[in-house]
């Protein structure tokens, strides 16, 4: 098929049926930077395509997301967002989470210590618990720089 997704060749196969909802939302994702919900993805999606329902791009998140293919990442307020999952080593990265607006910070300035930690702490936790490890996700919450300031009380 002309102009067909590299990432599709690695999702056919695992699954049943290829959709055009499907092809849709994860070409949405793997097109942005952003980490976006599933109301953000049916919004974006359902004014080029009104026959994509808000139910179908749930099915499919869960879908692509218990294949490998997108991050899930779960807010406090128990919302989630989505953001698209490459084969490079060199995408990953972790997430600073602010618990007052939302905001989402890809950290990826990853310093030598912290590397050797994480690989420490694989390591002890596979053997601990004969735990084969293929990924992992590390999530840290607080408050952006803007929340941070406007939470300040002022000098007055």
């Amino acid at each position: 098929m002309p102009g067909q997704h590299k990432w599709r060749k690695r999702i056919e196969g695992h699954i049943g049926r290829w959709t055009a909802p499907r092809e849709a939302v994860l070409d949405l994702l793997s097109r942005t930077s952003e980490h976006l919900s599933a109301k953000e993805i049916y919004a974006a999606l359902h004014g080029k395509d009104p026959s994509i329902g808000l139910t179908t791009i749930y099915r499919t998140l869960d879908l692509i997301n218990s294949l490998g293919f997108i991050h899930k990442i779960v807010m406090r307020d128990g919302q989630a967002r989505y953001e698209f999952r490459t084969d490079k080593a060199s995408d990953h990265h972790h997430h600073l989470i602010c618990t007052r607006c939302g905001r989402i910070i890809d950290y990826s300035e990853f310093e030598k210590e912290e590397l050797e930690l994480i690989k420490k702490t694989e390591n002890r936790l596979s053997k601990k618990y004969k735990f084969y490890i293929l990924d992992h996700s590390i999530e840290f919450f607080g408050l952006c720089e803007e929340c941070r300031l406007e939470a300040k009380p002022s000098d007055s």
